[in-house]
């Protein structure tokens, strides 16, 4: 599902081809001359970007009973530079960009029989570099709308650890029953990558471009770890194969060399004497006071992960939930280039998949992996921002945002599954309905970010949203009712990041009412510093979910496709 949730760009490139085709079938009343505006020339600018990718972990032992993916959420930053050539409205290019990152992620691997102790896999890409060459054809009167496809090399600096998990630390035995073992890569890995995009010229020195790109690598043979198996035995080290690919949406600005010589009389509005590209005139944005208020129905995939333990002892994982939300937007525009945004949404599911995890929590007990069902889910969020559009005219405006966001989720758990060990079953049967569990999750997070909007040809807008969240803040509650009368730990964790990305196109279907596709994809993480509090069982010989404060780290993502509807009052 994810991998076309960060595609808007490429659904904007087809759209708008779409549209001129469309449109070259209404003849104008008068046919006249018209004057191009020219790409020709260099380029360098700057780019925000953000999306999620994949880090792939071959087991040596065999195929896994779970896991061996680990998704790494990325907030790119980043330069570019180029040059292009135009032949009528033709453009080709060269491009050559490189952006540093911020993209954490981990998941259980090697998890190949419930009698060996699995590891634990993380990744963390930071570097991408990309050359890559462009053909564009260039749309409206005076050609400043650039439709363009992109493909070429990339590389990308990867970094990351492969540790066992819990080694039977427990009963008095710190040391457990083998030392905490665990590899450490690093790695520059050249692999490609093919993208789609839109181009806007807003001045004859400036244009803003809204980019979809996918990125993929191979990569090295990573040693393994040695690691126990029941009975008591030593699996040694081997190798690891490691892959990953990534989907990336860009803002990028470009400042063009040589502008004043490109057209002389640049105007946005249509040149005098010049063939109109449609019959109708393009809707300009209001230069004075605005309002724009719509709904949306997003149709979205949730995941949420919570580790315990500095080597994993349990991890509880929440995916595949599928859900279905409503929500209101709304955004102010002033005469001075101020605005307010922000929106507000209520969602539910009823579907997904808990996989429950631990390792090494008795003698007779190397791995554990139980699977439950999702039932009762909810959702609530709002995001709330205010920014200065920096440049903006009649038919654009980019500008930089501050505000913040939360995100709210709780669910229950239903039925038990063993996967993974004989010695470990469920207290329920297979396929039961009975509740065993919930979790609530609150997320608050502060979002700097940055916002672009333009018109394309007569009636399509192209806007986008990418913010970086630079501190997050996470309070959460686990529920496990199985047990008798204790139920519940706190979970708390301060100071993390996230990315949040959304792209949206929109057709005025009059100057004031419009309708239009988007997608978003956010995702927010603790740091690994983070805690599971203690709590007191309620009966002597219960034992509590946590006896103590644990280190622990949690994180959640949240991906979809949305349709909105919106009036805009002037």
């Amino acid at each position: 599902m994810r991998s076309g949730i960060l595609s808007w760009g490429a659904a904007t490139a087809a759209l708008v081809a779409s549209g001129a085709v469309n449109s070259a079938d209404i003849k104008p009343a008068v046919k006249v001359s018209s004057v191009l505006w020219s790409w020709t020339g260099g380029y360098f600018g700057a780019h925000v970007g953000g999306g999620y990718g994949r880090t792939s972990f071959s087991d040596p032992y065999g195929p896994s009973i779970y896991g061996d993916v680990v998704d790494t959420p990325v907030f790119s930053l980043g330069g570019q530079i180029g040059y292009n050539w135009q032949m009528d409205r033709w453009v080709f290019g060269v491009e050559v960009d490189a952006s540093g990152a911020a993209s954490d992620g981990t998941n259980t691997c090697l998890a190949v029989s419930g009698s060996v102790v699995s590891a634990n896999c993380n990744a963390s890409p930071n570097v991408f570099v990309t050359g890559t060459g462009r053909l564009g054809y260039a749309f409206g009167a005076q050609g400043h709308t650039l439709v363009y496809l992109k493909g070429g090399v990339a590389w990308q600096h990867n970094q990351g650890d492969v540790a066992n998990n819990n080694e039977f630390h427990h009963k008095g035995r710190p040391n457990g029953w083998a030392p905490q073992n665990a590899t450490h890569f690093e790695y520059g890995r050249a692999g490609g990558t093919i993208g789609a995009g839109v181009e806007r010229a807003l001045t004859p020195a400036w244009s803003v471009g809204l980019e979809y790109d996918y990125l993929w690598f191979g990569g090295p043979s990573v040693a393994t770890p040695s690691t126990v198996q029941l009975p008591l035995a030593t699996v040694p080290a081997n190798i690891t194969s490691l892959s990953s690919s990534y989907h990336v949406g860009k803002i990028a600005l470009n400042y063009h060399f040589d502008a004043d010589s490109r057209t002389p009389g640049w105007s946005d509005a249509p040149l005098y004497g010049a063939t109109p590209p449609v019959s109708a005139p393009p809707i300009a944005f209001a230069q004075g006071w605005s309002l724009e208020s719509g709904t949306r129905l997003w149709l979205s995939r949730g995941r949420f992960q919570w580790d315990v333990g500095s080597e994993l002892v349990s991890r509880l994982t929440y995916h595949k939930l599928d859900a279905i939300s409503g929500e209101l937007f709304e955004r102010v525009d002033s005469p001075w280039g101020i605005f307010l945004k922000g929106n507000i949404g209520l969602g539910r599911f009823n579907n997904g998949t808990l996989n429950d995890e631990d390792w090494g929590i008795a003698d007779n007990i190397a791995y554990s992996n139980t699977t439950s069902g999702q039932a009762n889910g909810r959702f609530m969020y709002y995001t709330a921002d205010a920014g200065y559009d920096f440049l903006r005219g009649p038919a654009f405006r980019v500008g930089g945002f501050m505000g913040w966001t939360y995100y709210g989720q709780n669910s229950d758990a239903t039925g038990c599954t063993q996967i993974a060990s004989s010695s470990a079953p469920c207290r329920q049967a297979v396929g039961g309905k009975t509740v065993i569990g919930s979790q609530d999750t609150n997320w608050n997070a502060l979002r700097v970010g940055l916002s672009a909007e333009t018109t394309l040809l007569d009636r399509w807008r192209v806007s986008a949203d990418v913010a970086y969240l630079p501190w997050t803040d996470f309070q959460g509650r686990d529920n496990h009712l199985l047990r008798d009368l204790t139920y519940f730990s706190d979970q708390r964790g301060s100071g993390g990041g996230g990315v949040q990305v959304e792209g949206v196109l929109s057709y005025f279907i009059t100057n004031n009412f419009s309708v239009g596709v988007g997608a978003r994809y956010w995702a927010m993480w603790t740091p690994k510093h983070s805690e599971v509090l203690p709590n007191q069982a309620q009966k002597e010989d219960s034992p509590p979910v946590a006896a103590g404060t644990f280190p622990a780290n949690y994180r959640m993502e949240r991906w979809g496709t949305f349709l909105q509807a919106s009036y805009k009052f002037d």
